[in-house]
């Protein structure tokens, strides 16, 4: 299949990760629209060979940033429900809890929220990961062990305890 024509099954992940990373529907639609103008201008650079789904998550998490660091906007808006995709029909119960989870992965610090998105939701390997994010292997393990732990703790209401630290002597 040639590249260009399999960018197109990419689409409802690259929206659904768009949707988690930014948190409305109308601008996730305007990220996912500027990953794609970007990746078909520059489809030259991609290597054939290479994994195609995790060079449109790059390019849209290298657009996200750019856009991020530009005007300095931290959304807090919650996820609509196409952003997380249930295959059958959602009960109250399921919204509460896909309620819960949006506002538990709101509360992580970024750099674990970006983790647990692109590994749980984008289901990137964690090498595709630690490249897009240019951090090192264990960092992406430890923010995602360290994000997964603090979302079980929010989910559950448990409470996270921070080990006191001792001085070594």
């Amino acid at each position: 299949m040639a590249p260009a024509h399999a960018i197109e099954e990419h689409i409802p992940r690259l929206r659904r990760y768009a949707r988690a990373l930014v948190g409305d529907r109308a601008s996730a639609d305007d990220l996912v629209q500027n990953t794609l103008e970007r990746a078909w201008g520059r489809l030259h650079l991609w290597q054939a060979g290479t994994d195609l789904r995790a060079w449109l998550f790059t390019t849209m998490h290298n657009l996200h940033v750019n856009h991020a660091r530009a005007s300095h906007i931290r959304r807090a808006e919650s996820l609509d429900e196409e952003a997380m995709e249930v295959p059958v029909r959602a009960t109250q119960q399921d919204a509460l809890l896909l309620r819960d989870l949006d506002k538990a992965l709101r509360q992580l610090p970024d750099e674990q929220r970006e983790v647990v998105l692109l590994v749980g939701l984008g289901q990137l390997p964690y090498d595709e990961v630690a490249r897009m994010l240019e951090i090192p292997l264990g960092t992406v393990m430890s923010r995602l062990s360290r994000g997964r732990e603090k979302l079980r703790a929010l989910m559950t209401g448990a409470t996270m305890t921070t080990p006191s630290l001792r001085p070594v002597r």
